[in-house]
């Protein structure tokens, strides 16, 4: 009775000391299972005492409070010790269930994300930037960013501590984020730059021949069908002594890409239109571009000398496009020039340095350099070449840089007359050697710190873009099995693009896609910068593909036996129209073409002949109708259509066909003839008989005279 204040857990205890200081004897004679019996019943009755207090609970909880290994070992002690245990199996729903082995599934990540939602999405970093704000931009804990950090070889005391923008993007990029660098414009010295004008326009409007004038040079005059087919970058200095960045941009339909890189990159636009002209599509194209680089336009009518121009309906045109001119109150220069003749240079050239002069433009010279990726080109002896112009800051010989995916140490810095600097500064278009891979045109130049951190980044770049490729193709793969019922399968047409510049093979192979059509779909397998090589060769001959060079030179005379053996077609071409001409022949005599009918030729009936039959085995009445053809022919094998008042009454197969008493396969335009239809005999005079016959209907190689062409079935 004494026990009933005491706790389980305090008389456990108590007991289990109890039992551990008795004496030897007592605990020998414990073996015996009469003595033990004898023990358990009495501690048995001692339990009762307390409620819900019971000897197994006791043993079972000693076996959790004593810590020797002779009761750790003793598992299931109530059933050798021959005691009650209760084993009542609970009835209803909450019956124990045979536990059932457990099932391998397959790991399913928390963060539910596709990749295809980060190339929707851009984060912006910049230098500087913390743990928590690019965990907050990215969607991801912080915890996984700093595994990724520590992967990348970086150690931070805390996620407040400033990150370098080059750090910040390989983690954006490791999680599979596209970035865009946000630099910062301060800096100690900051001057004023040179202004960047881009001159745009419609295929031969005098771009090029502008620029001559302006530079007093010829390039127009050595160029390949006399259009541009590159984008260029000039320094110009002026007769006021000022200098101005020119970059030229082409003006054909295919390089599309180039105009919006120039426009990209450029402070100003020069609009070129020819007076004799006005407004083409590649104008309001070149308008668009500008627009949406929210860059100021200036407009120079060329061809001003010419009799058919006509400067006031280039300004009404230009007007009704959205552009508000000075002369209409607007804030938007026109200046009337000639290249030919060279007049209007000078309001030209002042009408642009107003222009830059009310917008202030100045940048940062000091600090690490950001250059942007004009054209890039590859070069026997120097290797990979990336055409530049420095945005901010000092590009120096010597600096480890990141183009792109690319990455290199620079060796050499040209200006654009190819002469050596040891520096480049905002505003100036260089030509840069020492990169291990030749980038795109359009690519960012950052400088980095350590050649370590260039290849990292560099690999990062390269991780990222190849993963964004195969999604992309995934992606393409799974819209064509879903459309695979309604679209009718198509010829197959593999090609090979070889060109010298960067620029130059994105402007190809995009016009080569554009000739896609229902019936032939051309596959750009493979593009690369130089001439036509024996790998290309090879490439071509396991893929079945034809080889396109563009301004390459032609290949060497074993390359072009070895393609003339495997079947092989190398096409070399230097001006863009011929080039899409050839390859939208190519396709016309490729693609399959559709079924359909057309009127071969009509007759018309004149009489009504009756032949008796004279038994039922050798045939009944027949009745004959007497034709003369009056348009095109007349085939036997042929389907006929018995046409009346316009409506059709019959139509089947051609069962004899007679001239005069001689069986014939044709009858020509101006000559009678006999005709009998199968299962037809309702003839009337008046009636025409139409010839149907099937043809194959190729599609059409169309080019319009902006430079556009396309496919039409």
């Amino acid at each position: 009775m004494a026990w009933r204040g005491v706790g389980k857990k305090g008389l456990n205890a108590s007991l289990i000391r109890a039992l551990a200081s008795a004496p030897v004897g007592l605990s020998a004679g414990l073996n015996s299972s009469s003595t033990f019996d004898l023990a358990v019943k009495s501690l048995s009755a001692s339990f009762k005492c307390v409620p819900g207090l019971s000897f197994s609970s006791f043993l079972r909880g000693s076996r959790f409070f004593h810590a020797s290994p002779e009761l750790l070992a003793r598992k299931g002690i109530e059933e050798e010790l021959g005691l009650k245990v209760s084993k009542k199996k609970p009835k209803g729903k909450y019956s124990k269930r045979e536990r059932s082995p457990p099932v391998v599934a397959p790991y399913v990540p928390k963060l539910k994300r596709t990749n295809k939602s980060w190339q929707e999405r851009t984060v912006e970093i910049f230098d500087g930037m913390t743990l928590v704000e690019l965990a907050k931009r990215t969607g991801e804990g912080i915890g996984v960013l700093r595994d990724i950090l520590i992967n990348v070889g970086e150690s931070i005391d805390s996620e407040f501590h400033p990150l370098s923008i080059d750090i910040a993007e390989l983690i954006a990029m490791e999680v599979g984020a596209s970035v865009k660098r946000i630099h910062v414009s301060e800096g100690k010295e900051i001057l004023p730059r040179p202004p960047v004008v881009t001159v745009m326009g419609h295929v031969d409007h005098g771009k090029t021949s502008l620029l001559d004038a302006l530079r007093q040079t010829s390039v127009a005059a050595n160029e390949a069908g006399g259009i541009t087919q590159h984008l260029g970058a000039f320094v110009v200095s002026m007769q006021s002594g000022a200098s101005i960045t020119f970059l030229d941009t082409p003006g054909h339909a295919a390089f599309s890409a180039m105009r919006a890189r120039g426009a990209a990159v450029t402070d100003i636009v020069v609009l070129v239109v020819a007076a004799d002209d006005g407004v083409m599509p590649q104008t309001l194209e070149a308008i668009s571009h500008a627009k949406a680089a929210n860059v100021p336009i200036v407009v120079a009518v060329n061809k001003c000398d010419k009799p058919a121009a006509n400067s006031e309906r280039v300004k009404l045109q230009l007007a009704s496009e959205g552009l508000l001119l000075e002369d209409m109150g607007g804030d938007i220069q026109v200046v009337e020039v000639s290249a030919l003749k060279k007049t209007g240079l000078d309001n030209l050239e002042e009408a642009l340095l107003l222009q830059a002069e009310v917008m202030n433009l100045k940048a940062r010279v000091d600090g690490p350099a950001q250059a942007y990726v004009v054209e890039a080109r590859l070069h026997k002896g120097r290797g990979p070449l990336a055409t530049a112009i420095v945005k901010a800051g000092t590009l120096v010989c010597g600096q480890h840089v990141v183009v792109g995916s690319e990455w290199g140490r620079i060796r050499a810095i040209r200006d654009v007359v190819g002469n050596l600097a040891e520096r480049a500064t905002p505003a100036m278009p260089v030509e840069i050697e020492g990169l291990k891979g030749l980038p795109m045109a359009g690519d960012d130049i950052i400088v980095v710190q350590s050649e370590e951190r260039a290849r990292m980044l560099s690999a990062g770049r390269k991780k990222k873009f190849e993963r964004d490729r195969l999604l992309k193709i995934s992606n393409g793969r799974a819209e064509e099995l879903e459309q695979s019922e309604e679209v009718p399968q198509r010829a197959e047409m593999p090609i090979i693009v070889k060109a010298d510049v960067q620029g130059t093979v994105q402007a190809v192979t995009d016009a080569l896609r554009s000739l896609n059509s229902p019936q032939v779909f051309v596959n750009v397998v493979h593009v690369g910068v130089g001439p036509v090589c024996q790998s290309d060769v090879d490439l071509a001959q396991a893929c079945g593909a034809c080889i396109v060079g563009f301004n390459v030179k032609s290949p060497a005379s074993s390359i072009t036996m070895a393609a003339t053996q495997a079947g092989i077609k190398i096409l070399m071409h230097r001006v863009i129209y011929h080039l899409l001409e050839d390859i939208g022949n190519m396709i016309v005599e490729k693609a399959p073409g559709t079924f359909e009918t057309q009127v071969a030729g009509e007759a018309e009936v004149l009489n009504i002949f009756e032949i008796k039959g004279k038994s039922k085995a050798k045939g009944g009445d027949v009745k004959i109708a007497g034709c003369r053809v009056i348009d095109g022919c007349v085939y036997k094998t042929a389907t006929m259509r018995l046409l009346r008042s316009g409506e059709v009454v019959f139509e089947g197969p051609c069962a004899s066909l007679k001239q005069e008493k001689h069986d014939v396969e044709k009858v020509g335009k101006g000559n009678e003839c006999g005709l009998v239809l199968c299962n037809c005999d309702a003839f009337q005079i008046g009636d025409v008989i139409q010839c149907l016959e099937q043809v194959v209907r190729k599609p059409k190689f169309i080019s319009s005279e902006s430079g556009a062409v396309r496919i039409e079935c």
